[in-house]
């Protein structure tokens, strides 16, 4: 069975899903590929249904009732993952902001060494495609921000392309993780690092979406700004095992 597979939360991504699914299939090495629906009204789920037929033993889908938040369908796909015993667990977007041929180079870096690799925006410069100047401003300065308040220097705190060995997911323990918006990306940086784990930063392009709507608004940064502060906080009361 391959060793990797790709976690790619949707809601309302018709547009997008098939060419996603289809294109993660077509690269050199052989990932699995695992959508979280969150109920979607425009009938993703369906499409991905339908591919099944064309991908049973590689495609899988956990349909949830309503948005539940980023951060929830993260870790019900990682407690699945881990539960299906892959070694390497990405996340992903499903609106082509990532590149999914940058795939293979996050699973390098974690086969090389890192516990944990990072599709980082922003660490050879700002590598941001499309986005309006207030929204780079304010996803580069959040990170300047969290690496301020945590002393963890990491330049893309809140990069949503990621890949995990398992063992640091099984030892994270995942019922702590408390925030399920953005701000989820950046705990589980925090925690991750707190046990003890390496997390490298490879450089990508990052563009935003073409098709479909983006689920960013200005609260979701607000959240992880005031979320960080107890983030910090309360780290100082709690025992990190490493990893």
């Amino acid at each position: 069975m391959p060793d990797s597979i790709v976690i790619i939360p949707t809601y309302n991504e018709k547009e997008n899903i098939e060419r996603m699914i289809r294109k993660v299939f077509s690269l050199p090495y052989d990932f699995h590929v695992l959508i979280i629906d969150d109920g979607s009204p425009d009938g993703t789920q369906i499409i991905v249904k339908h591919l099944q037929n064309t991908y049973p033993e590689k495609l899988f889908l956990v349909e949830r009732a309503g948005k539940q938040g980023l951060g929830t369908a993260y870790i019900h796909g990682f407690k699945w993952a881990i539960e299906h015993e892959y070694d390497y667990i990405f996340e992903m977007d499903a609106d082509f902001s990532h590149n999914p041929e940058d795939l293979i180079r996050l699973r390098t870096a974690c086969i090389e060494g890192a516990d944990v690799s990072v599709g980082s925006r922003y660490i050879k410069g700002v590598n941001v495609v499309n986005w309006p100047m207030s929204r780079v401003l304010m996803s580069y300065f959040a990170s300047v921000y969290v690496r301020f308040i945590t002393g963890i220097k990491i330049q893309d705190f809140t990069a949503g392309f990621m890949c995990y060995k398992c063992n640091v997911l099984e030892t994270v323990e995942l019922n702590k993780i408390k925030f399920v918006g953005y701000a989820f990306q950046i705990e589980m940086k925090y925690t991750a690092v707190k046990h003890g784990f390496t997390v490298t930063e490879i450089p990508i392009i990052f563009t935003d979406r073409t098709a479909g709507t983006s689920k960013m608004s200005k609260g979701i940064f607000k959240e992880a700004v005031l979320g960080v502060l107890r983030m910090r906080i309360n780290s100082i009361f709690r025992k990190y095992p490493e990893g």
